[in-house]
């Protein structure tokens, strides 16, 4: 059974900066990728970036492009999102997911294996 657990939330001034943690573990394929998302109160969950193992692949969501960064520590089985620039905007619930092979779309993840999420708050 896949295990994911999120961590590294909390609240943050407006321009402050968070990293957050993906420690997954429990699968067994070779390649896989590993998203994170975000649901704020009130609003649908989007997908925010991801990056593909082993070819390290990563896109963002437009919103966060230049402020965001998504790393991983194959050691560690551990993927972080370093958020700098934050925005009370940016405000929601982070949630990490797996999904076995090289990322095809936002969609997919909706099948993946989520960890239980972090908050994030953005204080104005």
């Amino acid at each position: 059974e896949v295990h994911v657990v999120e961590s590294g939330g909390g609240l943050v001034q407006a321009g402050g900066s968070l990293r957050l943690s993906c420690a997954a573990s429990g699968f067994v394929f070779d390649d896989y990728t590993i998203g994170w998302f975000r649901q704020a109160p009130g609003q649908e969950r989007e997908g925010v970036s991801y990056i593909s193992i082993p070819d390290g692949d990563t896109d963002y969501e437009d919103s966060v492009k230049g402020r965001f960064t998504i790393s991983k520590d194959n050691a560690k089985n551990t993927v972080y999102l370093q958020m700098n620039s934050l925005k009370p905007e940016d405000t929601a619930v982070y949630f990490c997911v797996v999904i076995p092979g090289p990322y095809t779309g936002w969609g997919p993840f909706s099948y993946g294996s989520w960890g239980q999420g972090t908050q994030v708050t953005v204080s104005s």
